[in-house]
């Protein structure tokens, strides 16, 4: 039996009702808030991960996605309750990254990551 704190419980995440679920490859060490327009509506915490390294099921059979800006990330929630899980690029070139929403995944991974501001309204630089 799995203990409920252990890692391997905290790296599994789900949108509010269950049809969309994220199984993270290991523990992020940052996250990033950013407050650029779609961001800050969002509410998004994101951690990154190389393109295809998160496992995520239900998508994109329970997804719908949104693409916006220079068109080349697609901002992907669940079809049934509308939490946003996470983004990933429109073309998955070698060397691509997607950013997975942690306010889907146990508080307790929030809490033990550091977080980091970024400034994607103005600036597009770190401010902490």
């Amino acid at each position: 039996m799995v203990e409920e704190t252990s890692d391997t419980v905290m790296l599994q995440g789900s949108c509010h009702c269950g049809a969309v679920s994220l199984t993270l490859p290991s523990m992020p060490e940052t996250a990033i808030k950013c407050n650029c327009s779609l961001c800050r509506r969002l509410g998004g915490l994101w951690a990154y991960y190389p393109f295809g390294t998160v496992q995520i099921k239900g998508h994109p059979e329970h997804t719908v996605d949104y693409v916006c800006g220079d068109k080349t990330l697609r901002t992907i929630r669940c079809n049934k309750c509308g939490c946003v899980t996470h983004w990933e690029p429109i073309d998955g070139e070698s060397g691509a990254r997607h950013g997975v929403n942690l306010n889907n995944f146990d508080r307790r991974l929030q809490e033990s990551v550091k977080v980091r501001h970024f400034d994607g309204a103005d600036t597009w630089t770190f401010v902490d």
